[in-house]
């Protein structure tokens, strides 16, 4: 099947946005299929503690989150322009790290040099 890219935001790292692109994930999520009410609840929490992470360490930038479905996943990888989004970022956090790897099926953690960091995380499609 291949790789398509759902939605492509661009926000503010402010705690006002941090709603925004959970509600936008949200309604993606919500058109594809194999992704019911407790898994989508699931999305919306792991989405939204990234961005808060990226939010709190001081990111003053930026946060573009993309949102693919690809060969029976769905990935939502969030990007900032800092290092807050790094394991040793989320794990510095405390509480962060061990709730992304309890909401989704993966988290991976990006280092993309002087560009920031990013959080992947990925959800597998129920086949409905």
């Amino acid at each position: 099947m291949g790789s398509t890219e759902l939605v492509c935001l661009d926000i503010p790292a402010q705690p006002a946005f941090v709603g925004v692109a959970r509600s936008v994930i949200a309604t993606v999520a919500t058109a594809i299929e194999g992704i019911g009410d407790e898994r989508l609840e699931d999305l919306r929490l792991a989405v939204s503690e990234a961005c808060t992470n990226a939010v709190e360490a001081g990111t003053d930038k930026r946060i573009i989150l993309r949102a693919v479905q690809e060969d029976g996943h769905l990935e939502v990888l969030i990007e900032d322009s800092g290092r807050a989004l790094g394991s040793e970022g989320m794990a510095a956090n405390g509480f962060g790290l061990q709730l992304l790897t309890a909401l989704v099926d993966d988290v991976e953690f990006v280092d993309r040099g002087d560009a920031g960091s990013a959080v992947r995380l990925r959800m597998a499609l129920s086949d409905t």
